[in-house]
């Protein structure tokens, strides 16, 4: 009996290998989370969006600038018609025309300053909600990662499950061999392996479906030669959970969605303000020199360049607009920008809530796992105590196989637990330290 537990212990570290399993590339979770947000595709739309605000800005600030047209014409007269002398007689008439024109925009009650900053604070906000899809993504993909990590070690447990139910029923055939065991024993022992080999095959399914989750958050076509990299995961006992008051302060500062929220506010304001400047008269300067060409039939005309020198004129002036009544449509856009500021301010108010809410939900989360993790690993070595235990009567013939197969069993789920229990402590604290990390561009 002696030559089994030699036996028992290289089975346990020979776990099955698969050649699939050999040629998968492991990640590890940096390298899930940069390719997800180089490939992502709802990041992808807001970096459009941020593109096209920064377009809009760059509209608004060229606004300033003087435009300037230019201009041809060719008219045809047939009948009475304005002659180059200025009077009119019933000849045909052909003219030409140049001309080039240009306005400068001089006062415009500040509605030009209002726009451009605007659009400089849309612009921002946009960019801002880039860094906040970026934080979600990253959450989703560690979310991810930690499932796909956790049935990745549920696997080894269902091996080693496997590796403890073949030892047994080695043991068991060769008792039996010396009539030292009965066909019972031996054939409970073959359904034993046989139910983990099942169990095992189960949990491999739910491994692969985990790591599908995970591929297809990294935008990658299939699972195949893809795996995950078990992160280093700190003592439990060294890890000091920082108080949700103390992060939340800090991620006021910086948090995306937050900042999203108060330039939207500043830039409600700034829509009322545009929308008073519409109560301001406002001022153009424009000027402009054009040149023309008349030839009537009938009447000597001088030659094309002549006439072009000689009718050459300039221009310049100035155009005053003063608003006094536009059936009160002023008056309502500014009533309706400030009940954006209104509904803004509320928007800014509920963001922080929330943020608030999500900081103490991690808190509190990671503060369980904390205490759940410590108490799992109490379980865990008690029931490893009581597997030993059992083993040695079971191998004594002081123990059934069904109490034996329930003592496994129940080291099984402690196992699981704990697993469960250590990376769940894991990715809580990623969350709070998430939080306290401000997002790079």
């Amino acid at each position: 009996m002696r030559h089994l537990v030699p036996l028992f212990f290289a089975t346990l570290l020979a776990l099955p290998s698969h050649a699939q399993e050999a040629t998968r590339r492991e990640w590890s979770l940096q390298q899930c989370i940069s390719h997800a947000l180089a490939h992502n595709l709802n990041i992808q739309l807001h970096e459009d969006n941020a593109e096209q605000q920064e377009i809009a800005l760059s509209t608004s600030r060229n606004a300033r600038l003087p435009n300037l047209s230019g201009s041809a014409g060719e008219n045809f007269s047939f009948g009475r018609a304005l002659t180059m002398d200025n009077t009119y007689a019933n000849h045909n008439t052909q003219s030409t025309s140049f001309g080039l024109s240009t306005s400068v925009p001089l006062i415009t009650g500040g509605q030009l300053v209002h726009d451009v900053s605007m659009k400089r604070l849309n612009l921002e906000a946009a960019l801002a909600d880039c860094d906040k899809a970026r934080e979600d993504v990253t959450l989703n993909v560690m979310s991810a990662y930690l499932e796909a990590i956790y049935q990745k070690d549920l696997v080894e447990v269902a091996e080693r499950q496997l590796a403890l139910s073949q030892a047994q029923r080695h043991r068991l055939r060769l008792l039996f061999e010396n009539q030292k065991a009965s066909e019972a024993d031996t054939a409970q022992a073959a359904s034993a392996v046989a139910q983990d080999e099942l169990s095992l095959t189960q949990q491999r399914n739910a491994y692969m479906m985990a790591l599908l989750s995970l591929s297809q958050l990294l935008e990658l076509p299939s699972p195949e030669e893809f795996d995950v990299m078990r992160p280093e995961v700190g003592r439990v006992e060294d890890a000091v959970l920082t108080s949700p008051e103390v992060i939340y302060s800090e991620a006021l500062g910086f948090k995306p969605q937050v900042r999203s929220e108060e330039l939207r506010l500043r830039s409600a304001r700034e829509g009322v303000k545009l929308a008073r400047s519409a109560l301001f008269p406002s001022l153009y300067f424009s000027a402009g020199l054009g040149t023309s060409y008349y030839n009537t039939n009938g009447y000597g005309s001088p030659a094309f360049h002549r006439q072009m020198r000689d009718n050459f004129n300039q221009y310049f002036g100035f155009s005053l607009s003063v608003p006094i009544f536009n059936r009160l449509a002023t008056r309502n856009n500014i009533r309706s920008a400030r009940l954006q500021v209104h509904a803004q301010e509320l928007q800014l108010e509920e963001t922080r809530k929330s943020l608030y809410k999500d900081i103490q939900q991690a808190y509190y989360n990671a503060l369980a796992a904390q205490r759940q993790c410590q108490s799992s690993e109490v379980a865990m070595a008690s029931a490893q105590s009581a597997l030993r235990l059992m083993q040695r009567k079971y191998e004594n013939g002081k123990a059934t196989a069904t109490e034996f197969q329930e003592v496994k069993t129940n080291m099984q789920k402690a196992e699981a637990t704990s697993i469960q229990a250590r990376y769940t402590f894991y990715f809580r604290q990623r969350i709070l330290d998430f939080y306290r990390t401000p997002t790079v561009r």
